[in-house]
C-alpha cells in the first residue's frame, strides 16, 4: 500500500532525473467539460515508467541494497524494460532485462541501446519473470517489478503532483489501468483532492474484474492494448489503493481505443500507444461523463508505438 506521503518523497527523490510534462487544454467542442491532457508521452522513453524506475533504483541506493557492480534486473520487454535500463544507465548501475524468446527484435535492439544486458529465454513473460527472480536472488541485483512495487507506483504518482501544480484545481483525472501501478500511484496522490476514474479495455479488464470479485482475480487478456496493458492479474498495491480511494473502472471497447488514438493524431498531433489512448477513449465515447464544467485530467501515458498506421 502507498501513500500520498510516498508520493512526495517519490518526487523529491526523482527531482532532476524526470521531465515536467505539460499539459494541454482540449479544445472547446470537443468536451461539455474543460478537459487537459496530461503528455506524460514526452517522458524519458516514451512512457511514464521512468518516474518509478529512478524512484526504485534511487530508493535502493540510499538504503545502500544496491551494489554497483550488479546493479538491477527486470522481466520485461516493453516499456518497463526500456525505462528501467535507461534509469539504471542514468545512475550508473548496470542492467540485465530477461525477455521471453517471443520478443520483438526491435525492442531488445531497444533495450541493448539504452545500455541493458538482454537475455532472452522462456517461451512468454511468465517465464522470463521466473528467471529474472531467480536471477536477482543468486547474484543479488535489486529487482524492479513493471507496477506492483511501492516504489515503483509512488514513483509513477508524481504525475498527479506535477497536476495539482499546474492546474487550477482538478475534479477527475482518467487513466489507463494495466497492471494498476500508475493509478495506484495517481490515487495515492490525489486521495481527498480529486476523482480517479481507471479506463480498461474489454478484453484486458484485470481491475475490473477484482473489484466485482472483491479480491484480485485472473483475467484472459487479448486486444489492440495488451501489449501495455495486458496485465492477467491486478497488482496487489493498485488494488489496495483502488479500493481504499475508491476509484471506479470503465470500459472502453478497441473499436474506441483506435479511433481515440486517431482522433488525437488527426486533431493534435499527438501520437500515443493503444493503451495510452484508452484513457481518452472513455471521455470521447461515453464511458464517462463528465457534468458541465467539471475539470477533467486525461493521462496520456506513452508513445511506444509504430505511427505507420496513422
Amino acid at each position: 500500500m502507498i501513500t500520498r506521503e510516498d508520493v512526495d518523497q517519490a518526487a523529491a527523490r526523482i527531482a532532476g532525473r524526470v521531465r515536467t510534462t505539460p499539459v494541454l487544454m482540449l479544445d472547446a467542442g470537443h468536451s461539455p467539460a474543460e478537459v487537459w491532457l496530461k503528455c506524460e508521452f514526452l517522458q524519458h522513453t516514451g512512457t511514464f515508467k521512468a518516474r518509478g524506475a529512478f524512484n526504485r533504483i534511487l530508493g535502493c541506493q540510499e538504503r545502500g541494497e544496491l551494489d554497483p557492480e550488479i546493479g538491477i534486473v527486470v522481466a520485461s520487454g516493453g516499456n518497463a524494460g526500456l525505462a528501467n535500463a535507461y534509469a539504471a544507465a542514468a545512475v550508473g548501475v548496470p542492467a540485465t532485462v530477461f525477455v521471453p524468446l517471443t520478443s520483438p527484435a526491435v525492442k531488445v535492439a531497444k533495450l541493448r541501446a539504452a545500455g541493458a544486458a538482454v537475455v532472452q529465454e522462456g517461451a512468454e513473460y511468465a517465464d522470463a519473470y521466473e528467471l529474472a527472480m531467480a536471477h536477482a536472488a543468486r547474484t543479488g541485483a535489486v529487482y524492479c517489478h513493471a507496477y506492483d512495487q511501492p516504489e515503483i507506483a509512488a514513483g509513477a504518482g508524481t504525475i498527479g503532483l506535477e497536476l495539482l501544480g499546474q492546474l487550477d484545481g482538478v475534479d477527475t483525472v482518467l487513466v489507463a489501468v494495466g497492471g494498476g501501478g500508475l493509478m495506484a500511484g495517481i490515487a495515492a496522490a490525489l486521495e481527498g483532492q480529486a476523482k480517479v476514474v481507471a479506463v480498461e479495455p474489454e478484453n484486458a479488464p484485470s481491475l475490473h474484474a477484482a473489484l466485482a470479485a472483491g479480491e484480485p482475480v485472473d483475467v484472459s487478456v487479448s486486444g489492440l492494448a495488451a501489449d501495455s496493458l495486458g496485465a492477467r492479474r491486478i497488482g496487489d498495491i493498485g488494488f489496495g489503493v483502488a479500493v481504499r480511494t475508491g476509484v471506479k473502472s470503465v470500459l472502453v471497447n478497441d473499436e474506441q481505443v483506435a479511433a481515440s488514438r486517431q482522433f488525437l493524431w488527426d486533431n493534435y498531433r499527438i501520437v500515443l500507444e493503444n493503451g495510452a489512448a484508452a484513457a481518452y477513449a472513455a471521455l470521447q465515447f461515453g464511458a464517462y461523463a463528465p457534468a458541465a464544467g467539471e475539470r477533467v485530467a486525461v493521462i496520456l501515458c506513452g508513445a511506444n508505438t509504430d505511427p505507420a498506421g496513422l
